[in-house]
């Protein structure tokens, strides 16, 4: 049974464009927000006396927040219409990041990366259901998609670069100012621009159950993950709150079978090749946050690199990405089954990040690190872009921005668990390694070159973790997504279904 397909709206292609231009742009500064804040979190910890078991708090409360809000944000959306949830998603975003440049200790620095969560919990699946909606023809929803994708990929460059040069030439506290130049822009423009077509709310009531069901849960899974780092992973609060996880996330799952209006449809995520896709891109997620935050203390602390070294020496990474997005996963998605993009995409990731875990503390960039960040962003890059697109295919426009939200919710849930896990996993090969080493130093450098050591050794660990988290990525994107794949017909360039979707059991 096919789904219905919402037709392009009746407005001309220039200004779909046109609006494509500040939806693009907001995915600009949330991309920015996210490697500016890794370059310069070394300096910002620093100077706020952040503790490294504290430090992941930068990043993981804002993914928390994202995370555990995104389904509500998407039906917000849905709701108050994708244009105004757009718009309050970007003015509060920029509040946030005021608050954040403003912070004096690591409450107020957690408290703001928080509120920016929520608010790009709200902001993000408006952003990308907008797209959904106002791009249907195949080939046309191929480039809207690729033009986001590279925007993503750009943006991680300009923030990779950006970070370093303000980190170094200002402080810290201008790479969350420099947010708000960028949501006012693209919340004035997005106004007079952006047009969604008429018809497409969910105007039902809010399911305030779901809301706290499956915020509390996802915040409980992730915290688990957390609190394994400094309490282990047998610790009865640890325990707990999985234990807590599952049960509220069961009730979740229980009570949206029920309830009239759910806030997930549970017909959004059963059917086969969607459901793949957000778990792909979750697991997928989950890999290379942990990574890139390891490979910038690796750089900077290990290898001396300064911030501005340390962005440009990500640049393969984001070469690589917009390379896989714009020259393979766009030129391809509408004419190469999905599966046979994200799978043997990510399965490419899995081989960089086995390269990865070959570092030791006197590695070479040139040699190592650098094919390895190619080869990590093409495979992502790669998968990305169709896993995107297949996610939000063929759903129901009312469904437009909750289908939006659980693209979202995996990859930033999936952000959320990586940082935690992986830096877990690190840390405690860390302090096995300097515990089994440190008494046969003897002296300063000695002791000096073991904690350097324990830090590579841990970082390489994770590396493994991650290569084979990815792998299983690739390993669900050919077993399950099989089903709903997009064509283009060359006489109408209409977006037709080649096969009909199964439903996941």
């Amino acid at each position: 049974m096919s789904e219905t397909t919402l037709k392009p709206p009746g407005v001309t292609d220039a200004n779909r464009w046109r609006a494509l231009v500040f939806i693009a742009l907001a995915q600009l500064m949330v991309i920015l927000d996210v490697t500016i804040v890794n370059i310069a979190l070394p300096s910002a910890q620093q100077d706020l006396g952040i503790s490294d078991g504290n430090r992941q708090w930068v990043i993981t409360a804002y993914a928390l927040a994202f995370g555990g809000l995104l389904l509500f944000g998407g039906r917000i959306s849905d709701l108050w219409g994708r244009k105004r949830a757009f718009v309050v998603g970007l003015i509060g975003f920029g509040a946030a990041s005021a608050l954040g440049g403003a912070a004096t200790d690591e409450a107020m620095m957690f408290s703001s990366r928080a509120l920016q969560g929520v608010f790009g919990a709200i902001l993000a699946p408006a952003a990308l259901s907008l797209i959904s909606v106002m791009f249907t023809d195949a080939k046309e929803r191929a480039r809207a998609f690729g033009i986001y994708g590279a925007i993503s990929g750009a943006g991680g460059a300009v923030g990779l670069i950006l970070g370093g040069v303000l980190t170094e030439s200002l402080n810290w506290r201008w790479t969350f100012y420099v947010n708000i130049p960028f949501a006012a822009i693209a919340a004035v423009g997005a106004w007079f621009v952006v047009r969604e077509p008429e018809g497409g709310r969910n105007r039902n009531p809010l399911d305030i159950p779901g809301v706290l069901l499956s915020a509390t849960g996802l915040v409980a899974l992730v915290y688990g993950f957390t609190r394994a780092e400094s309490d282990g992973w047998t610790d009865p609060l640890t325990l707990g709150l999985f234990a807590a996880s599952a049960v509220l996330l069961l009730a979740f799952a229980v009570t949206e079978s029920r309830v009239k209006a759910p806030l997930l449809p549970l017909r959004v995520v059963t059917e086969r090749s969607r459901g793949g896709a957000y778990l792909s891109l979750g697991l997928a997620n989950i890999a290379i946050y942990g990574v890139s935050l390891f490979l910038t203390y690796y750089l900077q602390v290990v290898k001396g690199f300064s911030p501005v070294e340390t962005g440009f020496a990500f640049l393969p990474l984001v070469v690589g990405v917009m390379t896989g997005t714009t020259q393979i996963g766009v030129r391809l998605m509408t004419r190469v089954p999905t599966r046979l993009l994200m799978g043997p995409g990510f399965l490419i990731a899995a081989i960089g990040l086995f390269l990865v875990t070959r570092i030791e503390v006197d590695s070479s960039y040139a040699a190592l690190l650098l094919p390895a960040e190619l080869i990590i962003g093409i495979g992502l890059g790669t998968g990305f872009v169709p896993g995107n697109s297949v996610a939000t295919q063929g759903v129901e426009p009312r469904d437009a921005g909750v289908a939006s939200a659980m693209v979202n919710t995996s990859q930033q849930l999936g952000g959320a668990i990586g940082t935690a896990l992986l830096n877990t996993i690190a840390a405690s090969a860390m302090t096995s390694y300097i515990q089994d080493h440190i008494t046969t130093a003897t002296t300063k450098s000695q002791q000096q070159l073991v904690q350097l050591q324990g830090m590579v050794h841990g970082y390489a660990n994770a590396a493994w973790v991650a290569a084979g988290i990815v792998a299983a990525a690739g390993a669900i994107a050919l077993a399950l997504i099989n089903a709903g794949r997009a064509s283009t017909d060359t006489s109408t360039g209409e977006a037709l279904e080649t096969q009909t979707p199964v439903i996941m059991h």
